[in-house]
């Protein structure tokens, strides 16, 4: 007999061996009906794998993460079996979920090539497949068997991955005519897959290398009701219509220029405006909780972060150095802030007294990404991260990394980011050449983060191998409007800086001793950050936020003159007002600027300058009648403070 623990810490006794499925049945045949995948000690693992020892299990049913992740590698299968049936002697790269859904990399024969109109053919194959219900079977083979076999189909692609596996540890997934390398974990058979949509093409290379083979990426998505697709290709509909570079155009926000370079951002006049106001939010938040502003600068030298151990981590992801004329000089565009800040710290000496040191700045660092994974303000080349340092003692550590929670929350409060997850992420236990530092020090930074969040009440889940390579973290995962996950605020503790970069204080005990450090970034980069806040608001901003909070429309030329005034004692009132002066229509005129999401929009004629008023109109309400300019003002005001009320207390 073996004990199994559920997740409420009650235990089960089974005849070993014993499945998943089993487990499941034995709790309830509805949760039978439901399950898709196990966890077994932390691993998930097919249903049907057999359970031979005392374990901890969880059971993940498509409401769990890890039951979506099985559903979709699944589908990713099932998807590479139609492609060889239509595409026979096609050779499979790497298939793996994403946010939503899956992709599969496949290096078609004989020069052909998918595009759209295919989709929907191998989309009628899958379903075909799935009916037959065919049985998803695991099994374990060694490396030489694994080799012979692929081999035999001539596919360089997936020996080359066997090359990097070590024996005993490679296994096989068979379903119907479809053999694939893999390690799991899948359903038990394919009847589980009822809606299947596959959403594009693209090209990509072999393992992200430029100098590697050009793939095609098929990516698709699949859900075990018809209803959920239904709901999907709704939400799809929705999240075309926020795409942050699609309101950003119309908006003018910001743009890209091939002449720029690829990757690289241009804040237009609006979009500057609106980052100025975040800068000047989160600045005046800072400067509560005792934070000093700092400026570095956009280059250092390579020695720098060679000392940092970025140039280790990060080197093949940056530019690359730029060489002087002095011999032996090289300077790298910054990846990171910190190395920068280290320096700052070391510049005099430290007493424990002057601890804890806080620098904050809104630092523009580089990554090379790929031309293929670049996406608008999501993924760029260059972006400015919202960066601080907190540089404090051992018995300061928790109580500052509170006060970094307590900003993040201001934050969330003040753009209405209500759905959030709190992810404690920490280092993989199984791959320390992944992490620098001594394991002792990261049982330390653990131990308080764990901690700091238990003190706080946050609800958080703990991800394994997602720490930074010099220290765990904490990131706060926020959902939007449509329900999609994005990564912003994170807080990281990191001993080994200190350490790389020798600094020290000054004691009670007049002995030497190392800070913490606290890395900080409540909204992670301004670029992504703003990204996300367009798509989650579809554009309309808060009225505190927005660039342009009024536009006065004048019905004619002639009463440009009246709209002016109005626009100069609005801006003297800090209201943020412009002028449509274009000789349009003023049908056009309220069309246009609706478009662009001015909150407000003064309509101004004849009446309105004889009365010193405006004619008001509120993004999406419409008419909200006639007041006197110095009411107006006020009632915009009011309304901002009562957006920001409480926030800086």
């Amino acid at each position: 007999m073996i004990n199994i623990t559920l997740p409420d810490s009650s235990v089960r006794e089974f005849e070993s061996p014993v499945n998943g499925y089993e487990i499941a049945k034995s709790i309830s045949n509805r949760l039978a009906k439901d399950v898709l995948s196990i966890s077994v000690d932390g691993e998930v693992w097919d249903l049907s794998r057999q359970i031979n020892n005392d374990a901890s299990i969880k059971l993940h049913t498509w409401n769990d993460r890890e039951g979506q992740e099985t559903f979709w590698h699944s589908s990713a299968h099932l998807m590479a079996e139609a492609i060889e049936f239509f595409y026979p002697g096609t050779k499979f790269g790497i298939g793996p979920t994403v946010d939503t859904g899956f992709y599969y990399d496949v290096d078609l024969p004989d020069g052909k090539v998918l595009s759209e109109k295919d989709l929907q053919k191998i989309e009628q194959k899958m379903l075909e497949l799935a009916r037959q219900k065919n049985d998803i079977v695991r099994s374990e083979i060694t490396k030489s068997d694994a080799l012979k076999m692929f081999e035999e189909k001539h596919d360089e692609l997936k020996l080359e991955l066997i090359n990097e596996l070590e024996d005993g540890t490679i296994t096989l997934y068979n379903q119907g005519n479809f053999t694939d390398l893999c390690r799991g974990p899948h359903l038990p058979n394919t009847g589980y897959i009822k809606a299947i949509k596959l959403t594009a093409i693209a090209g990509a290379y072999w393992r992200g290398d430029e100098k590697n083979k050009m793939l095609t990426r098929v990516y698709g998505v699949t859900f075990p009701k018809q209803k959920f697709l239904e709901e999907y290709l709704v939400m799809l509909e929705e999240a075309k219509k926020r795409d942050h570079r699609k309101i950003g155009k119309e908006m003018q926000l910001f743009g890209f220029s091939d002449s720029v370079g690829q990757g690289l951002p241009l804040w237009l006049p609006k979009g500057a405006q609106l980052r100025e106001q975040l800068e000047n939010f989160l600045k005046k938040v800072q400067k509560k909780y005792g934070y000093q502003q700092v400026m570095t600068p956009h280059i250092g030298d390579v020695k720098l972060y060679k000392t940092s151990g970025h140039y280790e981590k990060y080197g093949q992801d940056s530019f690359q150095p730029i060489s002087t004329p002095s011999e032996g000089e090289e300077y790298l565009l910054k990846p990171m802030n910190c190395p920068h800040h280290c320096e700052i710290y070391k510049m005099w000496p430290r007493s424990y007294k002057d601890l804890p040191v806080r620098m904050a700045e809104f630092g523009t660092v580089y990554r090379y990404e790929m031309s293929g994974e670049l996406h608008g303000l999501t993924r760029v080349r260059s972006f400015t991260q919202d960066d601080a340092h907190i540089f404090c003692r051992p018995d300061q550590l928790k109580d500052e990394f509170k006060k970094v929670i307590d900003i993040i929350f201001i934050i969330f409060k003040a753009l209405n980011f209500e759905n959030y997850t709190a992810q404690i992420s920490l280092r993989d236990p199984e791959k320390p050449e992944k992490y620098i530092g001594a394991a002792e020090n990261w049982d330390k930074a653990e131990q308080a983060i764990i901690e700091a969040c238990e003190e706080k009440g946050l609800n958080t889940v703990t991800e394994l191998g997602e720490a930074a390579f010099y220290g765990p973290k904490l990131d706060f995962m926020i959902k939007d409007a449509l329900g999609r996950s994005w990564q912003l605020g994170t807080i990281q503790v990191d001993y080994n800086l200190p350490d790389r970069f020798n600094l020290e204080y000054i004691g009670a005990d007049d002995n030497r001793h190392r800070p913490i450090m606290i890395h900080r970034a409540p909204f992670g980069s301004m670029e992504r950050f703003v990204a996300v806040l367009i798509e989650h608001t579809a554009g309309k901003f808060p009225l505190w936020l927005t660039p342009e909070q009024v536009v006065v429309l004048p019905i004619s030329e002639k009463y440009n003159d009246y709209a002016k005034k109005v626009s100069d004692f609005l801006n003297i009132s800090d209201i943020r007002t412009v002028v449509d002066d274009r000789n349009e229509k003023i049908g056009r005129k309220i069309r246009d600027n609706e478009l662009k999401r001015v909150p407000y929009l003064l309509i101004v004629g004849e009446k309105e300058a004889e009365d010193e008023s405006v004619s008001v109109r509120r993004q999406g309400e419409g008419d909200k009648g006639v007041m006197k300019n110095k009411d107006f003002a006020e009632f915009i005001n009011k309304e901002i403070r009562e957006q920001l009320s409480g926030l800086y207390n």
